[in-house]
């Protein structure tokens, strides 16, 4: 008997960048999956000199090397989900997009990784418009911070009643699902996030962990929800799932570094 059919177990792969201080990224994504047992394979968009306290210096790979690894892995694995995170300019994006058109991911998630946290803008203007135009109509599952859906949509969101406007626009661009995350909104009591289907739209909220060690919580929340899509949750249920888990690793948080810290994203094997 082969022994290697006697257990299945779900695969998911992330395209995204790699952080060398682990705390975000392909590590942080890599991480989560194995967390919620799900396989994770990956394809890398480029290699990041960073820590806590901030990036040095970054450096693109070919869109072809891009490429090849997706092909690598979708040639030898059944891949039930795929996380789309940084992408970092218009000639990666384009050849992803082609690459995802050509030969379609089920439950694809994109962390359209735009503008950090504190509001800074990564990208230049015309990856966002592929962004916008290229990546946007593929996502099962769109996960924008309030500064990036500000940029996709063109409106101010300054409030929860904003981020309902705001995710119920993003669908219009061609996402099944799009989830505004409200962490930035750092007054509000708890850490509120809408989701939208285009005609429903729902506030999920959770407790707002105090902590400054948040690094890679976007890319981690981006990436357990596409571990809940392999494991075989409808989108609403896998996003809820994976906000619970994020603030389980946000309690969890390390303090390592002289900057903001990573989550625990192992939190369960702790004493």
């Amino acid at each position: 008997m082969d022994q290697r059919n006697e257990k299945k177990v779900p695969v998911a792969l992330t395209i995204a960048g790699s952080d060398s201080g682990g705390g975000a990224g392909i590590q942080a994504d890599l991480r989560t999956f194995s967390f919620h047992r799900v396989h994770g394979t990956s394809a890398l968009t480029c290699v990041t000199a960073q820590n806590t306290t901030g990036v040095s210096r970054v450096d693109a790979l070919p869109p072809e090397a891009v490429i090849a690894q997706i092909d690598a892995v979708t040639s030898d694995f059944h891949v039930a989900s795929a996380k789309l995170g940084m992408l970092l300019n218009e000639t990666i994006m384009s050849a992803v997009a082609k690459q995802l058109r050509d030969q379609p991911i089920n439950n694809l998630v994109v962390d359209p990784v735009m503008v950090s946290r504190a509001g800074d803008q990564l990208i230049d203007e015309v990856a966002i418009a592929t962004l916008r135009n290229r990546i946007l109509p593929l996502a099962d599952v769109l996960t924008p911070n309030i500064f990036e859906a500000q940029i996709l949509t063109s409106e101010k969101v300054e409030s929860v009643e904003g981020m309902k406007v705001a995710a119920k626009k993003l669908c219009a661009l061609g996402p099944q699902v799009v989830l505004v995350k409200g962490g930035a909104f750092t007054k509000s009591p708890t850490a509120a996030d809408v989701w939208s289907d285009g005609e429903n739209c729902e506030v999920i909220e959770a407790e707002r962990v105090d902590t400054i060690h948040t690094h890679g919580a976007g890319c981690t929340l981006s990436a357990a929800i596409a571990a809940n899509l392999a494991l075989g949750l409808d989108p609403v249920m896998a996003i809820r799932v994976a906000k619970d888990y994020v603030t389980e690793a946000l309690r969890n948080s390390l303090s390592l570094g002289h900057g903001s810290g990573p989550l625990g994203h192992w939190f369960a094997l702790r004493e």
